[in-house]
Order: C-alpha cells, then structure tokens, then sequence
C-alpha cells in the first residue's frame, strides 16, 4: 500500500490566495481558476455563499470574476452544486503528473491524502476575512483511498461525464487521463468511508509552528522511507517539502499508516 500526499487547491500561482478555515473549522479546498472549464465560481455554493463571494470576501481586488470558470477538481463535496444519481467523490489526473503516479505504481488501494495552504478566517462586520495575523499553513483536508481507476472514458458511468477530465476536451483528448473512484470504505477502517472531507484540528497542520508553510513538522519516522519528488528533505529539525509535484509518494509503512489513520479519524 501506498500513500500520496497530493496538493491541491488555490495556492500562490493558482488562486493567489489561501483557502479558508471557515470559522465552524471547515477546510474549503477552492478549485482552480481554469478558461477550459465546465464550471464558474459563482455556481459552486457553501453554507449559503458562493465560491466567489467568499474569494471577493476574503480578498476585495482578488483577479476572478463570478464568472470565472475553475477546474473542480478533485470533486469531494456532494452539497457544492447540482448533482446527477449516482454521482461519487472523482479526483482526476493527467500529463506528467499521472506519468508520476504511474512510475510509482499507484493503483487500486493506495491512500490520497489531500493537503494545500490554509489560514484561519472570521466574520468581522458581517463579512469573511482572514483573521489578523493568522499563519499561512500547509494541512491535510480530505482523504480518498482507491476503489477503481477509470481510464476509458467512454465507458464512464453518466454522472461522470460532468468531471472535468472528461467534460474538458483539451483534457479529456491527453493520452495520459485518468480518474481516481473511492473505494466504499477504507480497508484499515472499515467503519469509515473510502473518502471524506476534514475539518481543521492541530494534528492535521503539516506546517512546523513558526515557519513558512513548507517546512512541516513530520515525525522522525519519516526519515525512513523514500518520498517522491524529495531526494534529500530533512534540515535539521523540519522537513522542507519541495515547491515540484502535485503529489508526493511514500511506501505505506506501519508507522506511517498509523500516523495517517490518526488524521482521518
């Protein structure tokens, strides 16, 4: 078994802006800004706002319109929009980073675990903002465990059309495309379901306190085992994850799965 650490959601090149921790603890991963897709930001809903109203409320001179189109992608929240029967939480990948996930042989099993940039919000005059001083955070949001792997994309069950990487023909025509389906529990804890969504709890921050979001505070088990896209991460008391990759690829070990059973749970 396999764990992969994935990075997603707006960061400093892609949403120029840190996802929210809402003030109830929700971890809003905002999907990326992208022309080619099938979706706006003001058609996306959370507790009333919509997407946009929540990026034009958290920074007033952010790029993105109401209009804008975004990449939804991995799709984890079933309450965000309109849904078809029988839709499921999809997380697609394609390009170099599938080529990726294939060179380390990820497949059925393999555990996702989804981390981006953070920081804390509040309601201040009736409007979201970033609460005064909050640090910017590297945390882990939601989880996927694979249940099937969707390569033919015309054979693709009809609620999946609507995901982008089939709905996105520049995307959908790469040779590399894949989607990733949960499986209906996670093996090593079958009490749970194979994907979920997380809300913000201290153990769940990889960021070391006092330091930029990419130095993380990993337990020194770490140490033992070969992650993908970092050759040589370890500085003296932090792990300095790299600014390459989409995801980071580790051999599921007993202390590792342990470590990221206490996450989910």
């Amino acid at each position: 078994m396999k764990i992969i650490l994935s990075r997603k959601g707006f960061d400093s090149a892609n949403g120029e802006q840190a996802n929210p921790i809402l003030p109830d603890g929700t971890l809003l991963s905002l999907p990326i800004p992208d022309d080619d897709g099938n979706v706006s930001y003001e058609s996306l809903h959370w507790n009333g706002m919509s997407y946009y109203d929540i990026i034009h409320s958290l920074k007033s001179n952010t790029k993105w319109k109401a209009d804008s189109m975004c990449h939804l992608d991995p799709d984890l929240r079933m309450e965000v929009k309109a849904r078809m029967q029988g839709w499921k939480p999809a997380f697609g990948q394609a390009g170099s980073a599938l080529s990726h996930l294939k060179r380390q042989h990820v497949s059925v099993g393999d555990l996702f675990l989804f981390f981006g940039w953070f920081r804390a919000t509040e309601e201040k005059n009736g409007q979201l903002v970033y609460r005064k001083k909050a640090p910017n955070q590297h945390i882990v949001y939601g989880y996927m465990q694979i249940g099937d792997v969707v390569e033919k994309k015309d054979d693709a069950p009809e609620w999946l059309k609507e995901h982008p990487h089939i709905a996105d023909k520049k995307i959908r025509n790469e040779d590399l495309n894949t989607i990733f389906l949960p499986s209906d529990t996670l093996s090593f804890l079958p009490e749970l379901k194979g994907c979920g969504l997380l809300k913000y709890r201290a153990d769940r921050v990889l960021t070391k306190a006092g330091m930029p979001r990419g130095c993380w505070d990993l337990p020194s088990f770490f140490k033992k085992v070969e992650i993908s896209y970092h050759p040589d991460p370890w500085k003296n008391n932090f792990f300095k994850s790299t600014c390459r990759g989409q995801e980071f690829v580790m051999e599921a070990t007993p202390e590792i799965l342990n470590w990221a059973k206490r996450l989910i749970v």
